[in-house]
């Protein structure tokens, strides 16, 4: 039996970040930053879970949480550990063109994005199968 998946959405608008649950409405987070509006949404999770009468299937028992985000959200999100250099090597884009995303200053093309998603899950890929001795 496949776990339940509540999929959250994480995107820049103009003036802060929003977090929203694709699949079941009311739950909602925002903030300055991609980070803020995760943790904000989690949050609203937590409230709206310990509050809640009548749970949805969605979530009673156990469930998994997936993000999708729009590329300038996860750029910036994941600044802290994937560096611009690190992601060109990953990705093949250079590091001023991700610059240009994470900024919204432009937005890549819908082939650009699935050229990032995909070098991006198969690096994740290669991690899983890294193991060490000692």
């Amino acid at each position: 039996m496949n776990m339940k998946k509540l999929k959250i959405i994480i995107e820049k608008s103009f003036d802060y970040y929003d977090a929203y649950a694709e699949n079941y409405e009311g739950i909602y987070g925002a903030g300055a930053t991609a980070e803020d509006a995760k943790n904000d949404i989690l949050k609203c999770l937590q409230l709206y879970i310990s509050r809640a009468k009548d749970l949805p299937d969605i979530l009673k028992g156990q469930y998994e949480i997936e993000y999708t985000y729009d590329i300038q959200s996860f750029l910036n999100y994941y600044a802290k550990i994937l560096s611009k250099s690190g992601l060109e090597q990953i990705t093949g884009i250079n590091q001023k063109q991700l610059g240009h995303y994470a900024n919204g200053n432009k937005i890549p093309k819908t082939q650009t994005i699935k050229k990032i998603e995909y070098s991006l899950q198969n690096f994740g890929k290669e991690l899983t199968q890294v193991h060490f001795y000692g």
